[in-house]
């Protein structure tokens, strides 16, 4: 049976970095190929790592072998130059200011499809959800985007492992990071650690129009925007401002989570914004000593709603300890093969097939 590209990609992230992280993980695996039996890819790594990058090539090569249905491997390590560091800082961009008027929504240039991934309150795991799903669209070969839209309360930047501020040349356009396979930007990346944003609602509207107009998303097959929790200023801009391809809602069994989810619901609906789908986050916790099942906040809740609105059903999710320690590290567990990893697979593939993502 020939080797796959999710094969492949699995075993190289056991060649680990000794500053943390993997070659896959840190975004060095290059121009992967598979031509029968023979697969080849491109180390690139900073030009001041190149020489000791060697070992893990060599090993890279090595691991390959092994895999069934390989039988050569060739990695070419690469290292890329940096820009000097006696060049001249970038402009400052600004974020925020009244948002510019247009006649209705727009396509934010070079996203085929947009995926808002809300919920109606706080705490739901909304946010890990969308970094999760989009490690598993890449993973999928999808070209992903994530933007992290929750101005007041960014960490997608956290979870994905990301704290460099993003490049502005010009001080207008925006040039997004990138990692684990996705395209990245976040307002957290933009801000001091423990700096808050303090704005009203047009200082709002104006900073997501930036997040969407000014950023080099480039070429992306989905950009997924992971919302604040609520139905505030920033969905309702969203709604208005963009062309969304549809909205996921994320919410936790319980009753009281389900009540804001119906409102979140509600609230595209009425802005025309198709919904294509619930999923049911901390759906069961497993005792990892003795395998026992507790339904902490209920079980099935979100399916019930699910099917009560005539909505898709997309997948739940446990409440996992393994889920909390990769976010932390900013390792999002969908990189992994473990059964969570899968869980997230299997709503990707739910997507594609759909013709969403």
């Amino acid at each position: 049976m020939a080797v796959t590209q999710d094969q492949i990609l699995a075993a190289l992230t056991k060649i680990e970095l000794a500053d943390g992280g993997n070659i896959v993980s840190r975004d060095m695996v290059r121009a992967l190929s598979i031509e029968g039996e023979t697969v080849r890819f491109v180390l690139e790594v900073p030009a001041e790592h190149g020489p000791a990058m060697e070992p893990a090539r060599a090993a890279a090569e090595r691991l390959l072998v092994r895999l069934p249905g390989v039988t050569k491997a060739s990695v070419i390590l690469t290292a890329h130059v940096s820009a000097p560091k006696s060049a001249p800082p970038p402009p400052n961009l600004q974020f925020g200011g009244h948002p510019k008027p247009q006649k209705g929504p727009e396509r934010v240039a070079g996203v085929d499809r947009i995926l808002a991934i809300a919920s109606g309150k706080g705490g739901v795991g909304k946010s890990t959800v969308a970094s999760n799903l989009a490690v598993a669209l890449a993973r999928q070969g999808r070209r992903v985007g994530l933007l992290d839209a929750d101005i007041y309360g960014p960490s997608q930047h956290r979870m994905m492992g990301l704290n460099k501020r993003p490049a502005s040349p010009d001080g207008k356009q925006i040039i997004p990071l990138k990692n684990h396979g996705v395209t990245f930007m976040s307002m957290g990346l933009m801000l001091k650690e423990d700096e808050a944003v303090i704005w009203r609602g047009p200082l709002l509207m104006g900073a997501l129009q930036q997040l969407l107009g000014q950023v080099a998303w480039g070429e992306l097959d989905v950009l997924i925007i992971d919302l604040p929790p609520g139905t505030g200023d920033v969905q309702l801009t969203l709604a208005q401002k963009t062309v969304v391809t549809g909205a996921i809602i994320v919410s936790t069994p319980q009753d009281i989570a389900l009540l804001d989810a119906r409102k979140a619901i509600n609230m595209f609906v009425k802005t025309n914004t198709p919904v294509l789908g619930m999923i049911e986050n901390m759906s069961v916790y497993i005792c990892p000593n003795c395998g026992n099942e507790d339904h902490l906040f209920g079980h099935g809740g979100a399916k019930a709603e699910a099917d009560k609105l005539g909505l898709t059903f997309r997948g739940e999710i446990p409440l996992s300890v393994e889920i909390r320690l990769a976010s932390d590290k900013g390792d999002p567990v969908a990189i992994g093969d473990g059964p969570v990893a899968s869980i997230y697979a299997d709503i990707a593939k739910g997507l594609i097939d759909d013709g969403f993502a």
